[in-house]
């Protein structure tokens, strides 16, 4: 009797529809090599250590090695630089009220149009977020906006699945 479990192509199906999952091994340490913006003189983090490796755990469960291959460790630092950039966007040392820390927050658009006096500012991103308008948040900062492109190009790869 034939059965399903025990055929000899078993999981090939996976492999070959480049379906599997494997975590990355990216560190704090890596991250302040490759990004030391992101680090005091000190080589105390700027975001707090905790929220450091949560962010970085996400990063290697997200940006899997054996897709990015030689690019991985560039992908994954930009996955760890956005999210940790968006992080510090909300940072605030402490609130006073509840106003104050839900302000920490707010949505900040991108400047479309301002007037001051004789002056005016007037910014439109269209051109570079038009090839990645559905990648969410990865529009948000440029570290992710090159991560979603890099990301279009290591997904272009075709695949085949039995």
């Amino acid at each position: 009797m034939y059965r399903w479990d025990n055929a000899p192509f078993y999981g090939v199906r996976e492999t070959a529809a480049n379906l599997g999952r494997t975590d990355g091994n990216y560190t704090p340490e890596q991250f302040q090599e490759d990004f030391p913006q992101f680090y005091r003189k000190d080589g105390e983090p700027l975001v707090p250590r905790t929220m450091l490796e949560e962010i970085i755990r996400m990063a290697n469960a997200s940006v899997q090695p054996d897709k990015w291959l030689e690019s991985w460790r560039y992908a994954v630092g930009l996955y760890t630089a956005h999210y940790a950039t968006l992080y510090l966007r909300t940072y605030a040392e402490s609130s006073e009220t509840p106003s104050q820390a839900a302000a920490t927050g707010a949505l900040v658009g991108v400047v479309k149009s301002a007037t001051l006096g004789d002056s005016s500012v007037s910014y439109d991103t269209q051109a570079v977020t038009r090839g990645t308008e559905a990648w969410g948040d990865l529009n948000a900062t440029t570290y992710g906006q090159m991560l979603a492109n890099r990301a279009k190009l290591v997904g272009a790869g075709g695949s085949y699945v039995i």
